[in-house]
């Protein structure tokens, strides 16, 4: 029952209504945690990590796990809506912590390549990927990397997306 509670908290669902009480800011060394959503609190205080965490000038964001929900295809299309999705949750966080998709200096993706919720290749499934990361982050592109993993902490991820952002504090 956990590991599915963890599923639904990590996979990069459809945004849920803000209220006045987010994002929430936790004073930490150096920043502070930002927690933009009643769900990223619940994964905050059960699997202790931060949603988003400032160090001075810089944002680093945990990762998005992006995976197929209830009734969704495997194949390249349903991807890329799947991909979009994780894009936008991603947006959702660096929102909530002053940040654009302009300002990420690194992106790290970890990807299943040979899992049962993708059906195709490791170059269609990257390829796909990026497709749509170039939607949300035209060039300059950011520095980035690509591996490869048996399995992410979700059931059914697909690929898991972390940022890292340069983020002056005085803007």
């Amino acid at each position: 029952m956990k590991a599915i509670a963890m599923a639904a908290l990590l996979l990069a669902g459809p945004a849920a209504a803000q209220t006045a009480a987010y994002p929430k800011r936790v004073p930490a060394p150096g920043g502070e945690v930002v927690i933009p959503s009643a769900g990223a609190e619940r994964a905050y205080d059960e699997y202790h990590y931060a949603p988003a965490r400032r160090a001075g000038d810089w944002l680093y964001v945990s990762g998005v796990v992006i995976g197929r929900a209830p009734g969704e295809g495997n194949d390249a299309a349903a991807f890329k809506l799947q991909v979009r999705r994780g894009f936008e949750a991603l947006r959702r966080i660096l929102a909530a912590s002053g940040a654009r998709f302009e300002d990420v200096v690194m992106v790290n993706s970890f990807h299943v390549w040979d899992g049962p919720d993708f059906k195709g290749t490791r170059l269609e499934q990257y390829q796909a990927y990026d497709a749509v990361k170039s939607e949300f982050m035209p060039a300059p592109h950011a520095a980035a990397t690509a591996v490869g993993t048996t399995g992410l902490l979700a059931p059914g991820g697909i690929v898991e997306v972390q940022v890292i952002a340069y983020v002056p504090q005085k803007r």
